[in-house]
């Protein structure tokens, strides 16, 4: 695709919105780099090229999702300014978070990263620990005064999510936030009614909402022998994935990372970018046919957090 090209598509496919309080106008369907973990450097190219067909502007990666940093440095050696990237790191001790920064910079061959995420903040002993005097927060701010990244978030799977994000957002002004949403998720009224706080909050703060799971099926039944490219069964369906996809959207003021399972990121991209052209809202009673039709659980109830 030529340079021409690739701007007249980035100006066409996907929707945008600005990234909270950064300055950045990101596409509202951000790349889950996850998915590059396992990947050949060659099946990289090739998802590359994906990102650019849709002006994909925005990567999300972690230091725990195996290869995938070491598989974006050579993207980001020649086109660094194209990308808004985000990395997380697991660490909660002040020492942890500083050497998995460092890392992660080194792995993507940096010297800044976009943003930096507490990954999956949601339980009481790590979250007391990173938050505490010399804890990773900490550690964190004191790498963004150093110009080794520009801004600062936190991320949740689970229940708890957003109920912890609202207490980690009192305690601190992070840039963004990630929560699990789908439409079976927002089936339990407890995690819909704290996700709701956690989007009025965000909306009244500036903070960037940042949801996953989008087209998650279920978690993998343990007599399925199907191959497996992430940790939970995703839509394959080519209606139902596409209804998850504009349902997500349809929530105007979040962005939708992509899964972890790249074989399904062209459909993903391409429902993102229909629902840009002619946005299109599922009503509840198609996603629950859906549902009832594939069997669609969701990833997380409580007393079952734990990835």
């Amino acid at each position: 695709m030529s340079a021409a090209s690739a701007a007249t598509a980035k100006s066409k496919t996907l929707g945008t919105l600005p990234f909270g309080s950064t300055g950045h106008t990101s596409t509202r369907t951000i790349f889950g780099a996850a998915a590059l973990s396992v990947m050949s450097p060659a099946r990289c190219e090739r998802v590359f090229e994906t990102l650019d067909e849709f002006g994909v502007n925005h990567i999300d990666t972690a230091a725990s999702y195996g290869e995938s940093e070491l598989r974006l440095a050579p993207l980001l050696a020649t086109r660094r300014a194209d990308f808004f990237v985000a990395s997380k790191t697991g660490e909660r001790s002040g020492e942890g978070a500083r050497r998995s920064l460092e890392n992660s910079l080194e792995r993507l061959g940096i010297d800044q990263l976009d943003l930096i995420q507490m990954h999956n903040l949601v339980d009481e002993e790590g979250w007391r620990e990173a938050m505490s005097k010399g804890g990773a927060l900490d550690t964190l701010v004191a790498a963004r005064d150093e110009g080794l990244v520009r801004f600062i978030g936190v991320t949740g799977h689970g229940t708890q999510a957003p109920a912890m994000h609202l207490r980690s957002l009192e305690r601190f002004e992070f840039t963004s936030v990630l929560a699990p949403y789908n439409h079976s998720m927002m089936a339990q009224e407890d995690y819909a009614r704290d996700f709701e706080q956690l989007e009025r909050k965000c909306s009244q703060s500036g903070v960037a909402l940042q949801t996953i799971k989008a087209i998650a099926l279920r978690r993998w039944r343990d007599d399925d022998e199907s191959k497996k490219f992430s940790w939970y069964e995703p839509i394959r369906d080519a209606d139902a994935l596409r209804r998850s996809v504009e349902w997500v959207l349809g929530r105007p003021n979040v962005f939708l990372n992509t899964t972890s399972d790249g074989t399904v990121l062209g459909e993903v991209l391409a429902a993102a970018a229909d629902y840009q052209a002619q946005p299109t809202l599922p009503s509840d009673a198609e996603m629950s046919a859906d549902c009832d039709r594939l069997g669609v659980k969701p990833l997380f109830e409580p007393g079952l957090d734990a990835i």
